[in-house]
C-alpha cells in the first residue's frame, strides 16, 4: 500500500490573513486542494484544516493548521502523529521573505531562516530533516522591519506573478511525489517568472 504524504502549507487562520504574503503556504495547499478536488474540512482535535487526495495514484494529506504562524508545529506533529507520518514523506510550503517574489526553492532540510512557523515544526518533530518549498515573497529594498510587509496582501501586479509561482509550485509538488526530491529540485528550483531584460540583446 502506498505511503501517506503530508502536505503542509504554513499561514494565519482567519479572514484578517487570508491572502497575505505570510500566507503563501495556505496558498498553495488550496491550489492543489482545488486542482486535486480535495474538500477541507476541520479537525479540531488536531487545530487543523486536512483534505485527502489521489493525485498520480498517491496518497496525500493536505494540512493546513489552524493555530497561528507561531505554533503551526503543534499541529503539523499531532497529525504526522497520529497518521504515522515520517519526515522524509512531509512537505512543508511557507514564505521566504529572502526570496524575490517569483522565486521558488525546494530543499530536503536545513535551517529555519528566522521563520517562526519553521521553528515550531522542528521544535515539535525534533528535526529538520523534512522537505521544505520556500515561496519567495520579497521584502522592501533597504527595510529592516518586514511584519507589515509580510502581512499585507500582494497588490495587483503581484498577484499576477504569484499566480504563476503556485503554478509552478503545484507541478513541483507532483514531481516530488512522482519522482522524488531531487528531480523535483531539479526541474523545477529557480526563478519562475524571467526578468523583462532577460533574453534582450544588450
Amino acid at each position: 500500500m502506498e505511503q501517506l504524504r503530508l502536505i503542509v502549507g504554513l499561514g494565519n487562520p482567519g479572514a484578517a490573513y487570508a491572502g497575505t504574503r505570510h500566507n503563501a503556504g495556505f496558498l498553495l495547499v488550496e491550489r492543489l486542494a482545488e486542482q486535486w478536488q480535495a474538500e477541507w474540512t476541520e479537525e479540531r482535535g488536531f487545530r487543523a484544516r486536512l483534505a485527502w487526495a489521489r493525485p498520480e495514484d498517491a496518497r496525500v494529506l493536505l494540512c493546513q493548521p489552524q493555530t497561528f504562524m507561531n505554533a503551526s508545529g503543534e499541529a503539523v506533529a499531532a497529525v504526522a502523529g497520529f497518521y504515522r507520518v515520517t519526515p522524509e514523506r512531509l512537505l512543508v510550503a511557507v514564505d521566504d521573505a529572502d526570496l524575490p517574489l517569483g522565486e521558488i526553492r525546494l530543499r530536503p532540510g536545513g535551517g529555519c531562516g528566522g521563520h517562526h512557523g519553521l521553528e515550531s515544526l522542528t521544535q515539535h518533530l525534533g528535526t529538520t530533516a523534512f522537505a521544505r518549498l520556500r515561496l519567495g515573497i520579497g521584502r522592501r529594498p533597504g527595510a529592516r522591519e518586514i511584519t507589515d510587509h509580510v502581512l499585507g496582501r500582494f497588490d495587483e501586479a503581484e498577484r499576477a506573478v504569484f499566480r504563476l509561482v503556485l503554478e509552478r509550485a503545484a507541478q513541483q509538488v507532483v514531481c516530488w511525489l512522482v519522482a522524488g526530491i531531487g528531480r523535483a529540485m531539479n526541474d523545477f528550483n529557480g526563478v519562475v517568472v524571467p526578468s523583462e531584460t532577460e533574453g534582450k540583446e544588450t
